[in-house]
């Protein structure tokens, strides 16, 4: 059993949060630029990060911090990546040396984390003076988990925050999180922070496992633009305070851990995708009938980062050939006459190729299922049982817009 329930980070037990402005951004004095995530007791902690060659300084400092894979508590800022920026690692561990002093743990039991715009020096200062603030600011409810979700906000237009429960050896678990992500997403790893707590008894060794399995499947399936950031990361934090028996191996508990965190994260990242810069609808590609699930995998991450595929979706024009187009430079060895392609939404749905040949549809129908907000692209591929889901945007002249002047 799994459900949905409110408090995002602070719905596990044990962990506090918060976000405030401390002049990280100075253009917006109303925006929080800097959030704070503590647990009440040491936790098992794990990472995953951008594979771009170019990562930013905080990546480099956790990558250190986490070699024990402990953590207690988690410091994030938004207005500045802290990417190719002078001091950046020096920076980074001031800032989590001032977290640390805040929290009272050792530095290196604190993770990092900075999003923004690339190359500009980070304002330590000010989030060295205001981190007595942020912290007094922490809250173990849902306005706690609010906040700091407000606080790594860029160009995101909502919030992103969740958390689920289910049950684990006889006790009732939960696992919540923030996320931040908007563009510059593309597999594997967007542009994206994303910060999870738990309760649950798990070990580092486990929790890595079981991160790594769930980020594959979820996060690394989605694709806003095709930019992949200098700065994403991925963090979990653990504290046991569930009670259960804690989870050392596979088997069962351990599933149903991954399962739940699987849940979550997919949901976050649907999330991300929705919510591109400038989007206007949430596009999915399900990809049946492939050899093999990495088959079908490499074809829909393809079709969902074809810009000519997004801007069709966002014309409303039923541009089937765009798909195949995709399809065909991915690099994946199948038959185009084997291959039928429709369009779904919540106003219906319309095939518009049929072994790798156009069909005669309504246009009017099509334009209908294609104004949709959600639209789905189904490909069946009649080359096997592999199947998979992936998740992208449409590309408007918003999108441009927004990062012709970022920097500005």
């Amino acid at each position: 059993m799994l459900n949905f329930i409110a408090g995002g980070v602070c719905a596990a037990q044990g962990f506090r949060a918060g976000g405030i402005h401390v002049g990280v951004k100075t253009h917006n004095p109303e925006k929080k630029d800097m959030a704070l995530i503590v647990s009440d007791a040491d936790c098992a902690c794990a990472a995953v990060y951008t594979k771009n060659a170019v990562k930013a300084a905080h990546i480099h400092v956790d990558k250190r911090h986490l070699a024990d894979g402990r953590a207690r508590a988690a410091v994030i800022n938004s207005g500045n990546a802290n990417a190719c920026a002078p001091n950046g690692e020096e920076n980074t561990e001031r800032v989590c040396a001032a977290a640390a002093k805040a929290v009272g743990c050792p530095p290196e039991d604190i993770v990092a984390a900075s999003t923004g715009i690339i190359g500009q020096t980070l304002n330590v200062a000010v989030m060295e003076a205001g981190m007595p603030d942020l912290f007094a600011s922490l809250d173990p409810g849902a306005a706690g988990s609010d906040a700091a979700a407000h606080a790594i906000m860029t160009t995101d237009t909502v919030k992103k925050e969740l958390a689920v429960e289910t049950v684990i050896g006889g006790k009732t678990v939960h696992i919540g999180a923030i996320a931040k992500g908007s563009g510059m997403i593309h597999p594997n790893m967007g542009t994206m922070l994303c910060f999870i707590t738990t309760d649950c008894a798990v070990s580092p060794e486990m929790i890595r496992a079981a991160l790594l399995d769930t980020v594959r499947v979820s996060f690394n399936r989605i694709s806003v633009d095709g930019d992949t950031s200098t700065n994403d990361t991925c963090c979990i934090l653990a504290n046991g305070m569930a009670g259960n028996a804690p989870i050392t191996e596979k088997g069962p508990d351990c599933d149903a851990f991954t399962a739940a965190l699987k849940v979550l994260c997919t949901e976050l990242a649907k999330q991300m995708a929705s919510d591109g810069e400038g989007a206007s609808h949430l596009i999915t590609c399900t990809v049946t009938g492939a050899k093999d699930e990495q088959s079908a995998e490499t074809v829909a991450k393809s079709v969902i980062g074809s810009a000519l595929t997004k801007a069709a979706i966002f014309g409303a024009d039923a541009n089937w050939g765009r798909v195949l187009c995709a399809m065909g430079y991915s690099g994946v060895d199948f038959d185009p006459d084997k291959v039928d392609v429709a369009f779904e939404s919540a106003a219906g749905s319309v095939q518009v190729c049929a072994r790798g040949r156009g069909l005669d549809f309504d246009e009017e129908l099509a334009k209908k299922v294609l104004t949709e907000h959600d639209v789905t692209i189904a490909i069946a591929m009649g080359e096997g049982d592999g199947s998979c889901t992936c998740w992208g945007c449409d590309l408007t002249y918003e999108y441009v817009k927004i990062n012709g002047d970022y920097r500005t």
